[in-house]
Formats: structure tokens, C-alpha cells, sequence
């Protein structure tokens, strides 16, 4: 696990840099790329414009040479300017001719710029033009409408661009008095200003011409695509790196938790809270503090021992103390420890509601767990076990030192003081399934119960007289509610649950304890001394 979170670290180590290299590249190489390949793109293309405009100066000084100035410098008379001036002496060509003779000579060769002059009215002696769907629409748009500068058209396909320019053609005077005069002309009724054709001009620019224009940008995109392919790379590993790790740590967890569970079982559920929600640190520290401190013992276990079998015992023993730990929690006390079949619980840490509720929460817990003793001893004896347990119960309040005790290594968390050995000294006073406290508690709590004091007494580790006082009853319980009663000494075996009584029974049970009654009478009668018989018959 060590290991795997070390080369995790190592890998958050690295990509930290290698992503805040590749933030840096990508803010700063794009911009850097798209202006070398703007830069690149600008000298292509003014390249190229400066290569097509040499061919059409070529090409109008090539036209010039040879149809004018040779013309010109073989005329015998007088120089005269015609449509048809090819083969005629001392002629040259009209401005007309002149644009359809270059726009031939331009758009023969293999340029990116084509141009044509065309009509729909050509002279008779010349081939028609064929007009495609744009040319027939700019013409028509532009004789609509004379002062329109020109109609645009772009086409193409994902290799190539292509912008075509249609501008129009306006008639002159001299072109008027011409055409209106010429037999050849097709109209003879033009303006000036009218629209006789147009002049076209066509752009074409190959997209894969330029796609080495972008070498910076395309360089960029796959120096940017091979640091994705190795950041993801990186991440993949990192992220099987994690999720093993996340296993490990779900593993770990499960083991921890249970352990956690197995731990809890061996401790207070208090303690256990506190220990690992971070609120108590696991060190050998005590404290000292006001606690309620609640002690049981069942009365001649020894004797129960030697009567039941083990399994019947450990049955029984362990019942006992889940169905008393059951209580105890209920009431927020905290379970110190089992001692055999003694158990030890106090109240006032970790948790605590104050001196007079911990105190008060303290003899209500022992009054529920006599309560519940009966119940069980009920449940037992009709199992067939003959003397259940009985428990004496002893409660006390004051000063102890609680927390941890021990060695680094094994420490128990307890409580120490004269004031929980009194809670175990009252315990051994009182009577079987009777509940002994002291002074200080009872002080606490007599608004609840209902105790009675008794004779008081020394006990040994204890330097003052001790006033127990035991507990008669709860003041706070309706009355008849007790419908269990039990009692067992030298002489007397009573187990008596009225609930499970049947009416016949019941009747009986009530004609055999008149019986009793009536008995004990005549007893405490004969036991009465001589003397005082004496005075009673005078």
C-alpha cells in the first residue's frame, strides 16, 4: 500500500509540471502558429496575384504588339478602327474587339484569372456567346438596374473556391452612333448609358494550393495531439494506479470495520463513540470527576454453579448480563466491566446530562433491571430452573478518577476511588433483588423513589459512617403495576406472577396465602414473651 501510494505521488508529481508545460504551449503556441501561417498565406497569395497580373500584362502587350503597333507601322493611308479588322489594311481594333481579343488571349492560358467581354447582341458576323444561368442573370439584372456596380457570385467545392464578377458594359456616344448606324448591328435604337453586355472576371484559388500555408498551425495541432495522446496515457495510468488503490483502500476499510465492530463488543458503546470520532485520544490520562457509580453481584452464584450444569449456566449468565447491558445503554450508562456475574456501570462520563440526571437516570436503570430480573426468573422457573438468580444492587455519588489506565501498549479505560469501592460495599448490604444507595445519591433522587434508611454502618475501607438507604419503591410507577413477586430464603420459596395466573389458580393461590397469613399470625403469637401475654390477658 506504501509503495503504491508512493508511485501515485510520484505520478502527481509529474504531470503537475508536464500540464502547466502543455497550458503554457497551448496558450502560447496558437496564437504564434496562426500568425507564421497568416505570414506564409499573405506571401502565397500576393505571389500569386503578382505571377497573374505579369501573364495579363504579357498577355495585352503580346495583343498590342501584334494587332496595333504592327498595324500601325505597316499602314499605307489612313489608320481606321473596325470589328472586323483582322485582314484589312491600315485597320485596328475597336475598344470592343479589343476586350474580347484579350479576354480570349487571358483565359486561354491556364491562369487562376479568366476574363471574357460577352453580349447577348453580338454583331451578325460574329459567333454568338454563349451565356450560362449567372451570365443571363447579372445581365439582365444589371440592364434592370444601370447604376448597379456589379453582380457576384461564389462557387466551388470543398478542393477549390471560384468568385465570378459580372460588371457592366454602358454604351458611349461614340459606341451609339456606331452600333445605331452599322448594318451588322443587331439594334440600331440604342442610348447612352444602356447596358450592351457584360465584362466578367473569374477567380479560382485551389484549397490543397494553400494547405502548405498552414504548416505552423497543422504542426501545432499534432504537436497539441500528441500531448493529449501522452497526457491521457499518463491519466490512464494514473487513474489504474487510483482505482487499485481505491481497492486496496475498500479492502482495508472493510477489515477495519469489521475489526472496528469486534473492537466495540469488548468496550462501551460511549467509549467507543467518542474514540473514534476523534473526540477522546487512546493515552494513558485520567480525570477527576463527580459519577454515579452503579455496582451488581447475583447473590450465592457460587451455590447456582454447583446446582446447574455449565451450559445451563452460561446460558443463563449471559442472558442475564445482555438483558442488564440492554438496560444499562437505555439509560445512558456506561459499562465499565463484567466480573464474573458482577457488572459495573457508571454514569457522568464520556457523557454526561449533570450530576442530579446522571444520578437520576443511575436508580431508575436499577429499578428497570429488578424489574426485568423478575421477568426472567418468571420465564426460568417455568423452564424447570428452581433458583433463579437474585441480585443485590448497590449505588453511590462522588469524586473518582476515570480514563485510561495502564501501559502504553494494554491500557483499560475504568474508573478508581473510595467512592465505587462504597458503590460495591453497599451492593454486599443489601437485600436479594434489593437496591442499597447512599446518602449522596439518595439526596439526588429522593423525589422519585420512595427508600428507607437504615441502621448505619461501617465498611472496612471506608473511614466515616455510612448511612445506606435502600430502595422501597418507585414514586413515579402507578400503583398496582408490580405484578411479580419473588422471594426465597431459609424457610420461604414465593415466586408469584400474576399476570400468568388462571382465574381457578388465582383463587386458590388467594385461599392458601389467607392460609399462610393466618399461619404467620399464630406464629408471631407463640413467639411473644410470657410477660407481655400477661399484660395482654389483664
Amino acid at each position: 500500500m506504501s509503495n503504491l501510494s508512493e508511485r501515485t505521488a510520484s505520478h502527481q508529481r509529474i504531470m503537475g509540471p508536464l500540464l502547466v508545460c502543455a497550458i503554457l504551449l497551448g496558450l502560447s503556441g496558437l496564437p504564434v502558429a496562426v500568425w507564421l501561417d497568416l505570414r506564409d498565406l499573405s506571401e502565397r497569395t500576393l505571389e500569386s496575384q503578382a505571377r497573374e497580373t505579369g501573364r495579363i500584362i504579357d498577355a495585352m502587350r503580346s495583343f498590342y504588339a501584334s494587332d496595333v503597333v504592327q498595324a500601325i507601322n505597316t499602314a499605307t493611308g489612313k489608320i481606321e478602327t473596325r470589328h472586323d479588322y483582322k485582314g484589312i489594311q491600315n485597320a485596328i481594333p475597336i475598344p470592343a474587339t479589343l476586350s474580347l481579343e484579350l479576354g480570349a488571349r487571358i483565359s486561354g492560358e491556364n491562369g487562376s484569372v479568366k476574363y471574357r467581354f460577352i453580349s447577348d447582341l453580338p454583331f451578325k458576323d460574329r459567333k454568338p456567346h454563349e451565356l450560362d444561368a449567372f451570365e443571363q442573370a447579372a445581365l439582365a439584372h444589371l440592364r434592370a438596374n444601370p447604376q448597379a456596380a456589379s453582380d457576384v457570385e461564389v462557387s466551388g467545392s470543398i478542393f477549390d473556391r471560384q468568385v465570378r464578377i459580372a460588371a457592366p458594359i454602358h454604351m458611349e456616344v461614340a459606341c451609339v452612333r456606331c452600333h445605331n448606324t452599322h448594318p451588322l448591328s443587331p439594334k440600331t435604337d440604342w442610348k447612352v448609358g444602356d447596358v450592351r453586355g457584360i465584362q466578367e472576371i473569374v477567380l479560382r484559388q485551389p484549397i490543397a494550393a494553400n494547405v502548405l500555408s498552414f504548416k505552423y498551425l497543422l504542426g501545432y495541432f499534432v504537436f497539441a495531439a500528441l500531448a493529449g495522446t501522452t497526457f491521457l496515457v499518463l491519466q490512464s495510468r494514473q487513474r489504474r494506479l487510483i482505482d487499485r488503490m481505491n481497492r486496496e483502500l475498500v479492502e482495508s476499510n472493510s477489515f477495519l470495520a469489521s475489526i472496528s465492530v469486534q473492537i466495540a463488543k469488548y468496550i462501551s458503546p460511549q467509549v467507543y463513540k467518542s474514540i473514534f470520532s476523534g473526540e477522546r485520544n487512546v493515552s494513558v490520562a485520567t480525570e477527576r470527576k463527580k459519577l454515579t457509580i452503579f455496582f451488581s453481584d447475583i447473590k450465592d452464584f457460587t451455590a447456582a454453579t454447583e446446582r446447574l450444569q455449565p451450559e445451563e449456566l452460561t446460558a443463563l449468565l449471559n442472558e442475564y448480563l445482555t438483558e442488564m447491558t440492554a438496560i444499562a445503554l437505555q439509560y445512558g450508562g456506561t459499562v465499565d466491566k463484567y466480573i464474573g456475574d458482577a457488572i459495573l456501570v457508571f454514569f457522568g462520563d464520556p457523557e454526561t446530562k449533570g450530576v442530579r440526571e446522571d444520578a437520576r437516570a443511575c436508580v431508575c436503570m436499577a429499578i428497570a433491571m429488578q424489574r426485568r430480573l423478575g421477568e426472567l426468573n418468571a420465564r426460568w422457573r417455568r423452564g424447570g430452573i428452581e433458583c433463579p438468580f437474585q441480585a443485590r444492587m448497590g449505588i453511590n455519588t462522588g469524586y473518582c478518577n476515570v480514563g485510561n489506565f495502564g501501559s502504553e501498549e494494554r491500557m483499560d479505560y475504568t474508573i478508581i476511588g473510595a467512592e465505587a469501592n462504597l458503590a460495591a460495599r453497599l451492593q454486599s448490604s443489601a437485600a436479594p433483588n434489593g437496591i442499597m444507595m447512599s446518602y449522596e445519591t439518595y439526596a439526588l433522587v429522593n423525589d422519585i423513589v420512595r427508600a428507607r434508611p437504615q441502621e448505619a454502618i461501617r465498611m472496612k475501607g471506608i473511614s466515616r459512617e455510612v448511612v445506606p438507604y435502600a430502595v422501597e419503591g418507585d414514586l413515579a410507577a402507578p400503583s398496582g403495576e408490580e405484578t411479580v413477586f419473588s422471594e426465597h430464603g431459609r424457610g420461604i420459596d414465593v415466586f408469584i406472577d400474576v399476570n400468568a395466573l388462571e382465574v381457578e389458580s388465582a383463587a386458590h393461590l388467594k385461599r392458601r396465602l389467607t392460609e399462610a397469613l393466618a399461619a404467620l399470625e399464630k406464629r408471631a403469637e407463640q413467639a411473644k414473651p410470657a410477660s407481655e401475654k400477661g399484660l395482654l390477658q389483664a
